[in-house]
């Protein structure tokens, strides 16, 4: 949109207390951020509350953003921590295991396409978290190598490291015989 102001733009306005800024950064970035939550937390409550948990991190650490990283990857980092903070309260407060979690809804998806993305979110459930979120910044959210790294505080080359092994797992969970193909 021509015209419109840049996400440091809207930022350095927040940080005056322009209130109307921060919500147009929510607007702009709600939906990716969500999608990490969501992929990371695998439940579409869990991922509400880190995506709420998220933004009003965000919004009381205004005073300490400074321009070393891009709104976005902030954001992205934020998020990361929350889901996986909703994670661990969860696990604390409950003994479910793996089958018993909420899974994501397909929503109008025909029945391959569901069985796909099924398939696809138990094996990233399966993934060692560092890969699970990895893959998840680098797939999901779209983010660099160089980006994700920042956003998980590690170096380039470990991050580019564990995408590499979290596709490679992925790929080879997915290729696993099922269930389903026995009665096929």
């Amino acid at each position: 949109m021509p015209g419109a102001p840049s996400d440091e733009s809207l930022i350095r306005q927040a940080q005056r207390g322009d209130r109307a800024a921060f919500d147009e950064l929510v607007r702009r970035h709600r939906d990716r951020v969500y999608a990490v939550a969501l992929r990371l937390t695998r439940d579409p409550d869990d991922a509400e509350d880190a995506l709420q948990e998220t933004f009003i991190s965000a919004y009381r650490g205004l005073g300490s953003f400074g321009s070393r990283a891009q709104v976005s990857t902030w954001l992205y980092r934020i998020a990361t921590n929350r889901a996986l903070d909703v994670i661990n309260r969860r696990r604390a407060a409950s003994s479910l295991d793996a089958d018993d979690a909420p899974q994501l809804r397909a929503g109008g998806d025909d029945y391959e396409q569901a069985a796909l993305r099924r398939a696809l979110e138990g094996a990233l459930a399966r993934l060692p978290e560092d890969f699970r979120v990895a893959v998840v910044l680098s797939d999901v959210a779209g983010l660099t190598p160089t980006e994700a790294a920042e956003v998980l505080e590690v170096p380039v080359g470990t991050m580019k490291s564990r995408v590499f092994r979290a596709r490679a797992q992925l790929a080879a969970m997915l290729r696993e015989p099922t269930n389903l193909d026995a009665v096929q």
